[in-house]
């Protein structure tokens, strides 16, 4: 990965420690952490926004963690241009990128082991979205439709 990649990141308190241990094990990113900053109760939508919303302003990409990692997609999915991605294993990460052009990624600190989210990383971070026939269906994403 390029030294220069820049990450958001946030949790809530279930994901904080996860985070931490995310930053840590990659010091080569510009990791941008909105929060939170310590293991005090948060609600996760507030953090899922402050990612969502810089991704969807700024064509940036992003991590978010939460216990089960739904919370976080399920919010960051409400923002225009936002591809969150709820991953669990190579796949799921990989698939995302190529045919979704994932730019957020999400997962569940009580689901996912700490070495299985390094690789979700990245992947996520060394996949190529594949254009082609999938263009036109990101699009369709990217649009309201209700």
């Amino acid at each position: 990965m390029p030294s220069s990649t820049r990450l958001l990141i946030a949790s809530d308190h279930a994901g904080f420690d996860f985070k931490e241990k995310i930053k840590k094990a990659f010091p080569q990113i510009d990791w941008v952490d909105v929060g939170p900053h310590d293991t005090a109760r948060v609600d996760y939508p507030d953090y899922a926004d402050r990612v969502a919303q810089k991704v969807a302003a700024n064509g940036e990409r992003g991590v978010l963690i939460c216990g089960s990692g739904q919370g976080m997609a399920m919010r960051a999915n409400r923002y225009s241009g936002v591809r969150a991605a709820l991953a669990w294993n190579e796949d799921s990460i990989r698939l995302a990128r190529e045919h979704n052009d994932a730019n957020i990624l999400c997962f569940g600190a009580r689901l996912v082991p700490l070495e299985m989210a390094k690789k979700l990383v990245e992947i996520f971070l060394s996949t190529k979205f594949e254009g082609g026939r999938h263009a036109d269906r990101v699009e369709k994403l990217d649009k309201p439709c209700c």
